[in-house]
């Protein structure tokens, strides 16, 4: 094997493994989950704290958000937890939209956003 041929070969494995993280990156947006489409309020949130919102539905991921405790969000929908852990949804208020921790949210369909 030529110099050529372990430089082609060292790319192609390079491109492998990055196609595989970003495959793992985006696997628990594609997880099993369920429609929820109703209004919730964010509960569980200390008064001088917030609600982080996060690109995807894992607490490593960007946060691209965040929410005061007790406002009240619309929730798309949820993911279910793997590892045993809460469930992950999808919210909306205004314009922030992504995941947060299903333990920080209560349903509350008697209530406007």
């Amino acid at each position: 094997m030529n110099r050529t041929h372990e430089k082609l070969l060292v790319a192609a494995l390079a491109g492998l493994v990055i196609a595989s993280a970003a495959a793992f990156a985006i696997q628990p947006a594609m997880a099993a989950g369920y429609d929820v489409d109703a209004p919730a309020q964010v509960t569980g949130v200390k008064s001088w704290d917030v609600l982080n919102v996060r690109k995807w539905p894992a607490s490593y991921s960007r946060k691209v958000g965040e929410l005061e405790p007790k406002v009240h969000v619309w929730v798309e929908r949820c993911i279910v937890a793997e590892t045993g852990g809460a469930d992950w949804c999808l919210v909306e208020r205004g314009d922030e939209y992504g995941w947060v921790n299903s333990k920080f949210l209560t349903l509350s369909y008697d209530n406007d956003i």
